[in-house]
């Protein structure tokens, strides 16, 4: 039992603590981190969700995810499960990987990525990450030199932003132009490229566009590049998820004009965004990237990173080479189908505009024409609104850059993206301005 002095030296301590003393305490939270995370996709929904009628029994639509595998149309391959369970089952890949990934699966991402290419991809090429979110986290950190600036495209996917805050690289904004199908807006680039930019960043299929960019033009994105002396970052995580009449080019094929890094995963094309293997990979036939030492960088990243799961990473070589295309051809003609609805049906209400018939990933943006509305301020007090009286969820534009603007999923059952999209006409005839 203490005694009566340190009774008192212990209700003194305590009085300090939760009085004027309290500054003792040397350490805080991170206001970095508090800002970088302030706009997200999962944020900005998650507030759009809080304004759900509990009332309401219609069953809530949610057009603003970007993870169908919820849905029936929408499951994995069986022989992608069963990758995972032999995996598992048999104890080979227990224990710690190589920081960089096994080389089995470095070899297994090397050989697929090279069937699209004009040259054959090294295992020493890929490094395997935690899901396409790590790779752009690795690439962004290795970046992040003092005065250096990075070129984002506009829409685009905002955790480039986030993450480029954090590590206090400044990030400069380039359009894509509706009108042109998304394309990038070359001259923009040039204009806001200076001796401290280091690259650019496409996402190719298009996040949050649905846009595909066509050789050519991806060409001209590489020379670009090259003129102004920076290195491509293409974010290819909805590779080959392409249903319209422009084919899937990876960036890659133009690394003979300019350096690229190439970020990917399993996520999107397999359906699995939950089993967090992806990939960052150098395509680089001139060792530009090696001379300037981004590649030791990203080593170096890794080494104080955690590693994707090792028995994920033992699924990979069959998940890869044994997935047959019947499944894919399932996803694309789906993906297709609710393409096709999301646009056809657009047009049907008259305060939105999709500029151009989706053809790739699993997105459309919409323009919001609020002169045809009354009581809606903007993007987001619209989202807001149609939760609340409708039950359907979209992303506001400001989310992804583009206020007064809609990122809409059509990565969902059919009938479900028929019902929302009568359910937001009935939410347009309800607010629209009297004439």
């Amino acid at each position: 039992m203490p005694n009566s002095t340190e009774r008192e030296r212990e209700r003194e301590l305590s009085m300090e603590n939760g009085g004027s003393a309290a500054a003792r305490w040397r350490f805080e939270g991170n206001e970095r981190l508090i800002l970088a995370g302030g706009v997200t996709v999962r944020g900005v929904l998650n507030t759009v969700i809080g304004n759900l009628d509990g009332n309401d029994t219609r069953p809530v639509i949610p057009l603003g995810h970007g993870d169908p595998s919820a849905f029936p149309s929408f499951r994995t391959s069986p022989f992608a499960e069963d990758a995972v369970c032999s995996a598992v089952r048999s104890t080979k890949f227990n224990g710690y990987s190589s920081t960089v990934g096994i080389p089995a699966a470095r070899s297994a991402v090397a050989e697929y990525l090279s069937k699209d290419l004009p040259y054959k991809l090294s295992p020493d090429d890929v490094f395997l990450t935690i899901g396409c979110t790590q790779a752009l986290e690795a690439v962004v950190t290795v970046l992040a030199r003092p005065g250096a600036n990075l070129l984002l495209p506009r829409p685009g996917f905002p955790y480039y932003e986030a993450r480029a805050g954090f590590c206090s690289l400044e990030f400069r904004h380039f359009d894509l132009l509706p009108e042109q199908d998304w394309e990038v807006d070359l001259a923009s680039v040039e204009a806001l490229a200076d001796e401290n930019t280091v690259a650019m960043v496409i996402i190719n299929p298009g996040n949050p566009c649905g846009n595909v960019f066509k050789y050519e033009h991806l060409k001209k994105v590489a020379e670009t590049a090259r003129k102004l002396g920076i290195l491509v970052i293409s974010d290819e995580v909805y590779d080959h998820l392409t249903f319209g009449s422009n084919p899937f080019v990876p960036m890659g094929v133009f690394a003979s004009i300019a350096p690229i890094l190439t970020l990917g995963s399993i996520s999107k094309r397999w359906i699995v965004p939950g089993w967090r293997l992806g990939w960052l990979v150098t395509n680089d036939p001139d060792g530009i990237l090696t001379k300037q030492g981004i590649v030791d960088s990203i080593k170096g990243f890794l080494n104080i990173s955690a590693d994707p799961a090792t028995f994920m990473q033992g699924a990979v070589p069959q998940i890869l080479e044994n997935t047959p295309s019947d499944f894919f051809q399932k996803i694309v003609s789906t993906l297709r189908e609710t393409a096709d609805i999301c646009y056809e049906r657009s047009k049907e209400i008259p305060c939105i505009t999709c500029p151009s018939r989706p053809e790739g990933s699993m997105f459309a943006m919409v323009k919001l024409n609020l002169s045809l509305l009354e009581g809606i301020e903007d993007d987001m007090d619209f989202c807001c609104k149609l939760a609340k009286e409708e039950s359907v969820i979209l992303l506001p534009g400001f989310a992804v850059g583009l206020k007064n603007w809609l990122r809409v999923t059509f990565a969902i059952e059919p009938s479900s993206l028929d019902d929302g999209f009568l359910r937001i006409k009935a939410f347009h005839q309800r607010h629209a301005k009297k004439q």
